[in-house]
Protein backbone atom coordinates (compact mmCIF):
# COMPACT_ATOMS: atom_id res chain seq x y z
CA UNK A 1 0.00 0.00 0.00
CA UNK A 2 0.96 3.52 -0.56
CA UNK A 3 2.60 5.41 2.39
CA UNK A 4 1.65 9.06 3.22
CA UNK A 5 3.09 11.27 5.89
CA UNK A 6 1.34 13.75 8.44
CA UNK A 7 1.71 16.24 6.31
CA UNK A 8 -0.99 15.42 3.98
CA UNK A 9 -3.01 13.70 6.54
CA UNK A 10 -3.76 17.32 8.27
CA UNK A 11 -4.44 18.89 4.71
CA UNK A 12 -6.33 16.96 3.70
CA UNK A 13 -8.60 16.31 6.78
CA UNK A 14 -8.93 20.18 6.98
CA UNK A 15 -9.96 20.26 3.90
CA UNK A 16 -12.88 17.59 4.29
CA UNK A 17 -13.96 19.87 7.29
CA UNK A 18 -14.54 22.54 4.94
CA UNK A 19 -11.25 24.65 5.64
CA UNK A 20 -10.96 27.00 2.57
CA UNK A 21 -8.35 29.49 4.03
CA UNK A 22 -5.06 28.69 6.27
CA UNK A 23 -2.85 32.06 7.32
CA UNK A 24 0.38 31.68 8.90
CA UNK A 25 4.15 31.70 9.01
CA UNK A 26 6.10 29.40 8.05
CA UNK A 27 9.02 27.97 9.42
CA UNK A 28 10.15 24.73 10.78
CA UNK A 29 8.67 22.43 11.28
CA UNK A 30 5.64 23.61 9.32
CA UNK A 31 7.31 24.22 6.09
CA UNK A 32 6.16 21.33 3.90
CA UNK A 33 2.63 21.52 5.94
CA UNK A 34 2.54 24.59 3.97
CA UNK A 35 2.79 22.89 0.33
CA UNK A 36 0.37 20.08 1.27
CA UNK A 37 -2.36 22.73 1.86
CA UNK A 38 -2.00 23.86 -1.45
CA UNK A 39 -1.59 20.46 -2.61
CA UNK A 40 -5.17 20.01 -1.01
CA UNK A 41 -6.73 22.66 -2.94
CA UNK A 42 -7.03 25.06 0.39
CA UNK A 43 -5.85 29.07 0.36
CA UNK A 44 -2.55 29.47 1.94
CA UNK A 45 -1.83 33.11 2.91
CA UNK A 46 1.29 34.13 3.82
CA UNK A 47 0.91 36.79 6.47
CA UNK A 48 3.77 39.24 7.91
CA UNK A 49 3.24 38.35 11.73
CA UNK A 50 1.00 35.73 13.18
CA UNK A 51 -1.14 37.80 15.27
CA UNK A 52 -2.58 39.03 12.39
CA UNK A 53 -2.46 35.92 10.15
CA UNK A 54 -5.07 34.76 13.28
CA UNK A 55 -7.06 37.87 12.96
CA UNK A 56 -7.36 37.02 9.69
CA UNK A 57 -8.49 33.65 10.18
CA UNK A 58 -11.25 34.43 12.92
CA UNK A 59 -12.65 37.05 10.37
CA UNK A 60 -13.14 34.70 7.70
CA UNK A 61 -14.69 32.75 9.98
CA UNK A 62 -17.68 35.56 10.76
CA UNK A 63 -17.90 35.98 7.60
CA UNK A 64 -18.28 32.44 6.59
CA UNK A 65 -19.36 30.65 9.36
CA UNK A 66 -16.41 28.20 8.55
CA UNK A 67 -13.19 28.78 10.94
CA UNK A 68 -10.51 29.87 8.75
CA UNK A 69 -7.05 28.41 9.88
CA UNK A 70 -3.46 29.67 11.14
CA UNK A 71 -0.26 28.05 10.72
CA UNK A 72 2.30 28.91 12.88
CA UNK A 73 5.32 27.19 13.87
CA UNK A 74 7.02 26.42 17.57
CA UNK A 75 7.56 28.47 20.75
CA UNK A 76 6.92 32.25 19.58
CA UNK A 77 5.44 31.58 16.60
CA UNK A 78 2.33 30.27 19.15
CA UNK A 79 2.96 32.99 21.55
CA UNK A 80 2.56 35.54 19.00
CA UNK A 81 -1.00 34.00 17.67
CA UNK A 82 -2.15 34.12 21.76
CA UNK A 83 -3.62 37.87 20.84
CA UNK A 84 -5.54 36.76 17.83
CA UNK A 85 -6.71 33.29 19.91
CA UNK A 86 -7.72 35.68 22.98
CA UNK A 87 -9.40 38.11 20.55
CA UNK A 88 -11.57 35.41 18.45
CA UNK A 89 -12.37 33.93 21.73
CA UNK A 90 -14.13 37.02 23.57
CA UNK A 91 -15.62 38.00 19.97
CA UNK A 92 -16.89 33.98 19.52
CA UNK A 93 -15.46 33.99 16.21
CA UNK A 94 -14.63 30.45 14.98
CA UNK A 95 -10.77 30.01 14.48
CA UNK A 96 -8.33 26.99 14.67
CA UNK A 97 -4.82 27.78 14.92
CA UNK A 98 -2.21 25.24 13.86
CA UNK A 99 0.92 24.99 15.79
CA UNK A 100 4.01 22.89 14.75
CA UNK A 101 5.96 21.88 17.69
CA UNK A 102 9.46 20.45 18.78
CA UNK A 103 9.53 16.90 18.09
CA UNK A 104 8.93 14.39 20.78
CA UNK A 105 12.03 12.92 21.16
CA UNK A 106 13.71 16.51 22.27
CA UNK A 107 11.15 16.99 24.53
CA UNK A 108 12.41 17.78 28.13
CA UNK A 109 16.63 18.15 26.87
CA UNK A 110 16.35 21.68 25.42
CA UNK A 111 15.04 21.44 21.98
CA UNK A 112 14.69 23.69 19.68
CA UNK A 113 11.75 26.36 20.87
CA UNK A 114 10.71 23.36 22.92
CA UNK A 115 7.66 25.04 24.59
CA UNK A 116 4.41 23.35 26.69
CA UNK A 117 1.83 24.44 23.25
CA UNK A 118 -1.00 22.74 24.14
CA UNK A 119 -1.50 23.63 28.33
CA UNK A 120 -0.48 27.37 27.07
CA UNK A 121 -2.86 27.68 24.33
CA UNK A 122 -5.65 26.55 26.80
CA UNK A 123 -6.89 29.39 28.04
CA UNK A 124 -7.32 31.22 24.72
CA UNK A 125 -9.60 28.45 23.53
CA UNK A 126 -12.22 25.93 24.00
CA UNK A 127 -10.03 22.79 22.81
CA UNK A 128 -6.45 22.12 22.31
CA UNK A 129 -5.04 19.01 21.93
CA UNK A 130 -2.08 17.06 20.36
CA UNK A 131 -2.83 14.13 18.14
CA UNK A 132 -0.67 11.02 19.71
CA UNK A 133 -0.37 9.67 15.94
CA UNK A 134 -0.73 10.30 12.28
CA UNK A 135 -3.48 7.61 12.56
CA UNK A 136 -5.36 9.98 15.05
CA UNK A 137 -5.05 13.43 13.02
CA UNK A 138 -8.62 12.86 11.36
CA UNK A 139 -10.69 12.49 14.79
CA UNK A 140 -8.66 15.71 15.99
CA UNK A 141 -9.13 17.89 13.35
CA UNK A 142 -13.11 16.85 13.35
CA UNK A 143 -13.53 17.81 17.03
CA UNK A 144 -11.39 20.96 17.14
CA UNK A 145 -13.54 22.14 13.66
CA UNK A 146 -16.79 20.91 15.34
CA UNK A 147 -16.34 23.28 18.85
CA UNK A 148 -14.82 26.48 16.66
CA UNK A 149 -18.67 26.69 15.95
CA UNK A 150 -21.11 24.70 18.00
CA UNK A 151 -22.54 26.04 20.91
CA UNK A 152 -20.31 29.56 21.31
CA UNK A 153 -18.02 29.83 18.31
CA UNK A 154 -14.74 30.26 19.58
CA UNK A 155 -10.99 29.24 18.79
CA UNK A 156 -9.44 25.83 18.91
CA UNK A 157 -5.53 24.89 18.98
CA UNK A 158 -3.99 21.63 17.91
CA UNK A 159 -0.67 20.81 18.20
CA UNK A 160 1.40 18.71 15.99
CA UNK A 161 5.15 17.61 16.92
CA UNK A 162 7.86 17.59 14.16
CA UNK A 163 8.19 13.80 14.13
CA UNK A 164 4.37 13.60 13.71
CA UNK A 165 4.14 15.94 10.96
CA UNK A 166 7.28 14.18 8.74
CA UNK A 167 6.45 10.68 10.01
CA UNK A 168 5.10 8.37 6.84
CA UNK A 169 1.85 5.62 7.76
CA UNK A 170 0.35 3.40 4.86
CA UNK A 171 -3.04 5.02 3.82
CA UNK A 172 -4.89 1.99 4.45
CA UNK A 173 -3.94 2.87 8.36
CA UNK A 174 -6.38 5.90 8.22
CA UNK A 175 -9.61 5.66 9.37
CA UNK A 176 -12.37 7.29 7.11
CA UNK A 177 -13.09 10.55 8.07
CA UNK A 178 -16.81 12.03 8.82
CA UNK A 179 -17.80 15.50 8.94
CA UNK A 180 -18.18 17.84 8.53
CA UNK A 181 -21.71 17.78 10.86
CA UNK A 182 -24.33 20.11 10.71
CA UNK A 183 -24.60 22.44 13.72
CA UNK A 184 -27.54 21.51 15.94
CA UNK A 185 -30.08 24.82 16.10
CA UNK A 186 -31.46 25.70 19.80
CA UNK A 187 -34.88 26.19 19.50
CA UNK A 188 -36.35 28.16 22.14
CA UNK A 189 -38.97 27.14 24.50
CA UNK A 190 -42.46 27.85 23.67
CA UNK A 191 -43.26 29.26 27.15
CA UNK A 192 -40.50 31.77 27.10
CA UNK A 193 -41.79 32.92 24.14
CA UNK A 194 -44.78 33.62 25.74
CA UNK A 195 -43.53 35.55 28.50
CA UNK A 196 -41.16 37.38 26.22
CA UNK A 197 -44.54 38.48 23.81
CA UNK A 198 -46.44 39.33 26.99
CA UNK A 199 -43.80 41.95 28.52
CA UNK A 200 -43.01 43.65 25.26
CA UNK A 201 -46.81 44.42 24.41
CA UNK A 202 -47.07 46.08 27.90
CA UNK A 203 -44.37 48.21 27.36
CA UNK A 204 -44.41 52.10 26.98
CA UNK A 205 -41.21 52.72 26.15
CA UNK A 206 -39.78 49.33 24.50
CA UNK A 207 -36.13 49.19 22.63
CA UNK A 208 -34.59 46.42 20.45
CA UNK A 209 -30.63 45.71 20.80
CA UNK A 210 -29.30 44.06 17.56
CA UNK A 211 -25.89 42.31 18.82
CA UNK A 212 -22.97 40.39 16.58
CA UNK A 213 -24.80 37.10 17.16
CA UNK A 214 -27.59 38.18 15.25
CA UNK A 215 -25.01 39.04 11.91
CA UNK A 216 -23.16 35.51 13.21
CA UNK A 217 -26.80 33.67 12.99
CA UNK A 218 -27.76 35.12 9.82
CA UNK A 219 -30.69 36.22 11.24
CA UNK A 220 -31.68 39.52 9.30
CA UNK A 221 -34.88 38.76 7.80
CA UNK A 222 -36.60 37.59 10.93
CA UNK A 223 -34.90 41.04 13.18
CA UNK A 224 -35.61 43.00 10.09
CA UNK A 225 -39.42 41.36 9.43
CA UNK A 226 -39.89 42.30 13.56
CA UNK A 227 -38.94 46.02 13.05
CA UNK A 228 -41.15 46.42 10.03
CA UNK A 229 -43.91 44.47 11.32
CA UNK A 230 -44.24 46.20 14.42
CA UNK A 231 -42.30 49.33 14.43
CA UNK A 232 -40.09 49.14 17.54
CA UNK A 233 -37.02 51.25 17.90
CA UNK A 234 -33.52 49.81 17.40
CA UNK A 235 -30.07 49.85 18.21
CA UNK A 236 -27.19 48.18 16.64
CA UNK A 237 -24.12 47.07 18.25
CA UNK A 238 -21.09 48.15 16.65
CA UNK A 239 -21.30 44.65 14.44
CA UNK A 240 -24.46 44.76 15.00
CA UNK A 241 -24.78 47.36 12.81
CA UNK A 242 -26.23 46.34 9.39
CA UNK A 243 -28.50 42.99 10.48
CA UNK A 244 -31.28 46.02 10.36
CA UNK A 245 -29.98 48.72 7.68
CA UNK A 246 -28.25 51.72 9.80
CA UNK A 247 -30.66 54.35 7.11
CA UNK A 248 -34.14 52.95 8.87
CA UNK A 249 -36.43 55.18 10.03
CA UNK A 250 -36.67 52.71 13.60
CA UNK A 251 -33.09 53.59 14.30
CA UNK A 252 -32.57 55.32 17.05
CA UNK A 253 -28.48 55.45 16.86
CA UNK A 254 -28.62 59.38 17.60
CA UNK A 255 -30.27 59.13 20.47
CA UNK A 256 -28.25 56.01 21.94
CA UNK A 257 -27.85 56.79 25.47
CA UNK A 258 -31.05 58.43 25.97
CA UNK A 259 -33.04 55.53 24.32
CA UNK A 260 -31.26 53.11 26.95
CA UNK A 261 -31.82 55.25 30.12
CA UNK A 262 -35.47 55.08 29.69
CA UNK A 263 -36.46 52.02 28.07
CA UNK A 264 -38.61 50.18 30.34
CA UNK A 265 -38.72 47.09 28.10
CA UNK A 266 -35.65 46.00 25.90
CA UNK A 267 -35.40 43.29 23.64
CA UNK A 268 -31.77 41.91 23.38
CA UNK A 269 -30.81 39.57 19.97
CA UNK A 270 -27.35 38.09 20.23
CA UNK A 271 -26.13 40.76 22.34
CA UNK A 272 -24.13 40.36 26.22
CA UNK A 273 -24.79 43.18 28.75
CA UNK A 274 -21.09 43.52 28.78
CA UNK A 275 -18.91 46.81 28.81
CA UNK A 276 -20.25 47.95 25.41
CA UNK A 277 -23.56 47.79 26.80
CA UNK A 278 -22.68 49.58 30.10
CA UNK A 279 -23.99 46.13 31.89
CA UNK A 280 -27.28 47.16 31.55
CA UNK A 281 -27.25 48.79 35.02
CA UNK A 282 -28.30 52.11 36.63
CA UNK A 283 -27.55 54.68 35.90
CA UNK A 284 -27.17 54.16 31.97
CA UNK A 285 -30.47 52.09 32.60
CA UNK A 286 -33.71 52.63 34.59
CA UNK A 287 -33.20 50.69 37.86
CA UNK A 288 -36.73 49.65 37.15
CA UNK A 289 -36.10 48.02 33.08
CA UNK A 290 -36.97 44.72 31.62
CA UNK A 291 -34.91 42.96 30.08
CA UNK A 292 -35.56 40.27 27.20
CA UNK A 293 -32.49 38.43 26.43
CA UNK A 294 -32.22 36.15 23.48
CA UNK A 295 -28.95 34.25 23.66
CA UNK A 296 -27.45 31.23 22.14
CA UNK A 297 -25.44 30.47 25.34
CA UNK A 298 -27.02 29.57 28.70
CA UNK A 299 -23.73 30.86 30.25
CA UNK A 300 -24.99 34.60 29.25
CA UNK A 301 -28.81 34.49 30.64
CA UNK A 302 -28.45 36.81 33.93
CA UNK A 303 -25.30 37.79 33.31
CA UNK A 304 -24.89 41.43 35.58
CA UNK A 305 -28.28 41.84 35.87
CA UNK A 306 -31.14 39.53 36.34
CA UNK A 307 -33.56 39.44 33.18
CA UNK A 308 -37.30 39.54 33.39
CA UNK A 309 -37.48 36.76 30.58
CA UNK A 310 -34.46 34.52 29.99
CA UNK A 311 -34.54 32.88 26.42
CA UNK A 312 -31.34 30.29 25.43
CA UNK A 313 -32.45 29.78 21.57
CA UNK A 314 -30.60 30.34 18.30
CA UNK A 315 -31.64 34.50 17.38
CA UNK A 316 -33.15 33.45 14.09
CA UNK A 317 -35.59 30.86 14.84
CA UNK A 318 -36.29 32.67 18.32
CA UNK A 319 -36.87 36.18 16.37
CA UNK A 320 -39.14 34.36 13.84
CA UNK A 321 -41.18 32.80 16.94
CA UNK A 322 -42.08 36.28 18.59
CA UNK A 323 -42.92 37.77 15.10
CA UNK A 324 -45.49 35.02 14.58
CA UNK A 325 -47.11 35.61 18.56
CA UNK A 326 -47.04 39.36 17.70
CA UNK A 327 -49.09 39.00 14.40
CA UNK A 328 -51.69 36.78 16.05
CA UNK A 329 -52.26 39.73 18.76
CA UNK A 330 -51.91 41.77 15.73
CA UNK A 331 -49.67 44.33 17.92
CA UNK A 332 -47.43 47.62 16.73
CA UNK A 333 -46.02 50.56 18.41
CA UNK A 334 -47.33 53.52 17.08
CA UNK A 335 -44.92 56.06 16.15
CA UNK A 336 -47.25 58.79 17.50
CA UNK A 337 -46.40 57.94 21.11
CA UNK A 338 -44.40 60.32 23.51
CA UNK A 339 -41.39 57.87 23.37
CA UNK A 340 -41.34 57.64 19.68
CA UNK A 341 -42.03 61.61 19.33
CA UNK A 342 -39.10 61.84 22.23
CA UNK A 343 -36.34 59.43 20.44
CA UNK A 344 -37.38 61.51 17.44
CA UNK A 345 -36.55 64.64 18.55
CA UNK A 346 -33.46 63.64 20.65
CA UNK A 347 -32.35 61.86 16.97
CA UNK A 348 -32.79 65.56 15.71
CA UNK A 349 -30.98 67.00 18.20
CA UNK A 350 -27.78 65.22 18.27
CA UNK A 351 -27.71 65.25 14.71
CA UNK A 352 -27.89 68.98 13.97
CA UNK A 353 -24.87 69.00 16.32
CA UNK A 354 -23.03 66.28 14.32
CA UNK A 355 -24.04 67.61 11.02
CA UNK A 356 -23.04 71.33 11.92
CA UNK A 357 -19.33 69.68 12.69
CA UNK A 358 -19.11 67.81 9.56
CA UNK A 359 -19.70 71.14 7.79
CA UNK A 360 -16.85 72.37 9.09
CA UNK A 361 -14.02 71.96 6.53
CA UNK A 362 -11.58 74.04 7.96
CA UNK A 363 -7.83 72.64 7.56
CA UNK A 364 -6.58 70.62 9.36
CA UNK A 365 -9.78 68.82 9.45
CA UNK A 366 -12.10 67.03 12.19
CA UNK A 367 -12.83 63.40 12.65
CA UNK A 368 -16.73 64.06 11.15
CA UNK A 369 -15.89 66.10 7.95
CA UNK A 370 -13.43 63.20 7.05
CA UNK A 371 -16.18 60.56 8.02
CA UNK A 372 -18.80 61.94 6.13
CA UNK A 373 -16.66 62.74 2.33
CA UNK A 374 -15.42 59.07 3.25
CA UNK A 375 -18.83 57.51 3.40
CA UNK A 376 -20.61 59.84 0.44
CA UNK A 377 -17.51 58.22 -1.61
CA UNK A 378 -17.87 54.97 -0.84
CA UNK A 379 -19.44 52.43 -3.31
CA UNK A 380 -22.51 51.10 -1.86
CA UNK A 381 -22.33 48.52 0.43
CA UNK A 382 -18.82 47.90 0.70
CA UNK A 383 -17.21 46.38 3.69
CA UNK A 384 -16.04 48.84 6.74
CA UNK A 385 -13.03 47.36 8.78
CA UNK A 386 -12.21 49.90 11.33
CA UNK A 387 -10.00 50.13 14.44
CA UNK A 388 -8.47 53.08 16.75
CA UNK A 389 -9.61 55.05 19.67
CA UNK A 390 -11.84 57.74 18.13
CA UNK A 391 -11.30 56.89 14.50
CA UNK A 392 -13.12 53.29 15.31
CA UNK A 393 -16.33 55.22 17.60
CA UNK A 394 -16.92 58.52 15.66
CA UNK A 395 -16.71 56.05 12.79
CA UNK A 396 -19.19 53.86 14.16
CA UNK A 397 -21.48 56.77 13.59
CA UNK A 398 -20.98 57.87 10.29
CA UNK A 399 -19.75 55.14 8.58
CA UNK A 400 -22.97 53.33 7.90
CA UNK A 401 -23.90 49.72 6.97
CA UNK A 402 -26.57 48.54 5.38
CA UNK A 403 -25.95 45.13 4.91
CA UNK A 404 -24.90 42.40 7.66
CA UNK A 405 -21.15 41.61 8.69
CA UNK A 406 -20.22 44.17 6.62
CA UNK A 407 -18.56 46.00 9.69
CA UNK A 408 -15.80 44.53 11.22
CA UNK A 409 -14.02 46.46 14.08
CA UNK A 410 -11.83 46.00 17.39
CA UNK A 411 -15.08 44.18 18.78
CA UNK A 412 -15.31 43.31 21.94
CA UNK A 413 -12.16 42.54 23.29
CA UNK A 414 -10.96 45.95 22.22
CA UNK A 415 -8.06 45.01 20.08
CA UNK A 416 -6.05 47.10 18.20
CA UNK A 417 -4.21 46.00 15.36
CA UNK A 418 -6.81 43.72 13.82
CA UNK A 419 -7.87 46.42 11.13
CA UNK A 420 -5.50 44.98 7.96
CA UNK A 421 -5.56 41.42 9.11
CA UNK A 422 -9.73 41.60 8.68
CA UNK A 423 -9.37 43.66 5.81
CA UNK A 424 -7.15 40.44 3.94
CA UNK A 425 -10.34 38.37 4.78
CA UNK A 426 -12.55 40.43 3.90
CA UNK A 427 -11.04 40.90 0.40
CA UNK A 428 -10.50 36.96 -0.02
CA UNK A 429 -13.76 36.85 1.04
CA UNK A 430 -15.54 38.77 -1.42
CA UNK A 431 -13.01 37.64 -4.54
CA UNK A 432 -14.21 34.33 -4.07
CA UNK A 433 -17.95 35.35 -3.14
CA UNK A 434 -18.69 38.90 -4.26
CA UNK A 435 -15.94 39.79 -6.89
CA UNK A 436 -17.41 43.12 -6.88
CA UNK A 437 -17.99 44.51 -3.47
CA UNK A 438 -14.65 46.69 -1.93
CA UNK A 439 -13.24 46.58 1.42
CA UNK A 440 -12.34 50.05 2.85
CA UNK A 441 -9.90 49.99 6.15
CA UNK A 442 -10.52 52.78 8.24
CA UNK A 443 -7.29 53.29 10.51
CA UNK A 444 -6.43 55.77 13.38
CA UNK A 445 -2.46 55.77 12.97
CA UNK A 446 -1.40 54.25 16.06
CA UNK A 447 -4.09 51.48 15.07
CA UNK A 448 -1.88 51.25 11.41
CA UNK A 449 1.21 51.04 13.13
CA UNK A 450 0.56 47.58 14.89
CA UNK A 451 0.25 45.73 11.80
CA UNK A 452 1.08 48.00 8.80
CA UNK A 453 3.38 45.52 6.89
CA UNK A 454 0.85 43.39 6.03
CA UNK A 455 0.45 46.02 3.18
CA UNK A 456 3.02 43.90 1.50
CA UNK A 457 0.71 41.28 2.29
CA UNK A 458 -1.90 42.64 0.11
CA UNK A 459 0.47 43.82 -3.05
CA UNK A 460 1.57 40.07 -3.22
CA UNK A 461 -2.16 38.78 -3.29
CA UNK A 462 -3.58 41.62 -5.18
CA UNK A 463 -6.24 42.44 -2.77
CA UNK A 464 -7.39 46.00 -3.93
CA UNK A 465 -7.80 47.53 -0.21
CA UNK A 466 -8.46 51.20 0.44
CA UNK A 467 -6.50 52.02 3.41
CA UNK A 468 -7.64 55.67 4.98
CA UNK A 469 -5.44 56.20 7.77
CA UNK A 470 -6.80 58.70 10.24
CA UNK A 471 -3.37 60.95 11.03
CA UNK A 472 -3.11 62.76 14.00
CA UNK A 473 -0.09 62.38 14.93
CA UNK A 474 -1.00 60.27 18.35
CA UNK A 475 -2.50 57.98 20.22
CA UNK A 476 -5.52 59.73 21.11
CA UNK A 477 -4.28 63.26 20.45
CA UNK A 478 -1.22 64.29 19.05
CA UNK A 479 1.57 67.86 19.66
CA UNK A 480 2.85 70.38 17.25
CA UNK A 481 6.15 69.61 15.77
CA UNK A 482 7.75 72.13 16.37
CA UNK A 483 6.42 72.28 20.52
CA UNK A 484 7.15 68.75 20.51
CA UNK A 485 10.65 69.22 19.06
CA UNK A 486 11.20 72.23 21.49
CA UNK A 487 10.57 69.62 24.49
CA UNK A 488 13.15 67.30 23.13
CA UNK A 489 15.69 69.53 21.93
CA UNK A 490 15.27 70.93 25.84
CA UNK A 491 17.10 67.62 27.28
CA UNK A 492 19.71 65.48 26.24
CA UNK A 493 19.66 62.75 24.31
CA UNK A 494 19.56 60.53 27.34
CA UNK A 495 16.53 61.85 28.97
CA UNK A 496 14.35 62.33 25.61
CA UNK A 497 12.77 59.33 26.61
CA UNK A 498 11.26 60.83 30.29
CA UNK A 499 9.90 64.39 28.51
CA UNK A 500 8.07 63.43 25.09
CA UNK A 501 4.92 62.39 25.60
CA UNK A 502 3.47 59.19 26.22
CA UNK A 503 0.48 59.24 23.45
CA UNK A 504 2.46 61.76 21.07
CA UNK A 505 3.46 59.74 17.64
CA UNK A 506 5.99 61.32 15.07
CA UNK A 507 3.68 64.39 13.64
CA UNK A 508 2.17 63.93 10.14
CA UNK A 509 3.94 61.11 9.43
CA UNK A 510 4.28 60.24 5.47
CA UNK A 511 2.79 56.74 6.11
CA UNK A 512 1.49 57.06 2.38
CA UNK A 513 5.01 56.80 0.87
CA UNK A 514 5.39 53.04 2.36
CA UNK A 515 3.33 52.65 -1.38
CA UNK A 516 6.72 53.55 -2.71
CA UNK A 517 8.10 50.27 -1.69
CA UNK A 518 5.77 48.60 -4.17
CA UNK A 519 6.37 51.08 -7.06
CA UNK A 520 3.25 52.63 -6.14
CA UNK A 521 2.20 56.00 -4.93
CA UNK A 522 -0.22 56.59 -1.93
CA UNK A 523 -2.07 59.92 -1.09
CA UNK A 524 -1.61 62.69 1.37
CA UNK A 525 -4.33 64.42 1.94
CA UNK A 526 -5.03 67.74 4.03
CA UNK A 527 -8.42 69.08 2.73
CA UNK A 528 -11.66 67.75 1.72
CA UNK A 529 -11.43 68.04 -1.99
CA UNK A 530 -8.04 66.15 -1.70
CA UNK A 531 -9.80 63.37 0.02
CA UNK A 532 -12.66 62.81 -2.31
CA UNK A 533 -10.29 63.49 -5.16
CA UNK A 534 -8.16 60.38 -2.99
CA UNK A 535 -11.11 58.15 -3.06
CA UNK A 536 -12.40 58.50 -6.84
CA UNK A 537 -9.18 57.73 -7.61
CA UNK A 538 -8.38 54.91 -5.41
CA UNK A 539 -11.30 52.65 -6.30
CA UNK A 540 -9.76 52.63 -9.99
CA UNK A 541 -7.38 50.28 -8.34
CA UNK A 542 -8.06 47.15 -8.48
CA UNK A 543 -4.88 45.42 -8.27
CA UNK A 544 -3.47 45.61 -5.19
CA UNK A 545 -3.60 48.49 -1.82
CA UNK A 546 -4.09 52.03 -1.87
CA UNK A 547 -2.98 54.25 1.18
CA UNK A 548 -4.59 57.48 2.01
CA UNK A 549 -3.06 59.54 4.62
CA UNK A 550 -5.39 62.02 6.01
CA UNK A 551 -4.08 65.08 8.12
CA UNK A 552 -6.23 66.07 10.77
CA UNK A 553 -6.64 68.10 13.63
CA UNK A 554 -4.05 66.78 16.83
CA UNK A 555 -6.85 67.52 19.04
CA UNK A 556 -9.79 66.61 16.92
CA UNK A 557 -12.32 64.86 19.48
CA UNK A 558 -15.51 63.44 19.20
CA UNK A 559 -18.85 65.63 19.82
CA UNK A 560 -19.83 65.99 23.88
CA UNK A 561 -20.81 63.11 25.76
CA UNK A 562 -23.72 62.60 27.97
CA UNK A 563 -21.64 59.76 29.58
CA UNK A 564 -18.24 59.01 29.56
CA UNK A 565 -17.83 56.02 27.04
CA UNK A 566 -16.65 53.52 29.40
CA UNK A 567 -19.04 53.24 32.67
CA UNK A 568 -16.52 53.67 35.40
CA UNK A 569 -15.89 51.09 38.29
CA UNK A 570 -18.50 52.06 41.63
CA UNK A 571 -15.26 50.43 43.76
Amino acid sequence: MAEIDGNMVLAQALKKQGIEYVFGIIGYPVIELSMALQQADIHYIGMRNEQAACYAAQAIGYLTGTPGAVLVVSGPGLIHAFGGMANAQTNCWPVLVIGGSAPQDHEGIGGFQECNQVELARPYCKYSARPPSIALIPMHVEKAVRLTKTGRPGAAYLDFPANILSGRVSEETIPNQYGPVAIPIIYPDPAEIEKAVAVLTQAKKPLVIVGKGAAYSRAENEVRHLIQSTDLPFLATPMGKGVIPDISPNCVASARSSALQQADVILLLGARLNWMLHFGRPQRYSPDVKIIQIDLAAEELHNSVEAAVAIQSDIKVAVEAIVRKLKEKRYTFSKRSEWWEHLIRKCQDNQRIVKAMAADETVPLNYYAVFKNVFENLPEDCIIVSEGANTMDIGRTMLLNNQPRHRLDAGTFGTMGVGLGFGIAAALYCRHNEPNKRVICVEGDSAFGFSGMEIETMVRYKLPIIIVIVNNSGIYTGMEADILNDIRDSVGVEEITKVSPPGCLSSATRYDNMMKLFGRSGYFVNTVPELRSAIKDALKTNDGPTIINVIISLTADRKPQSFNWLTESKL
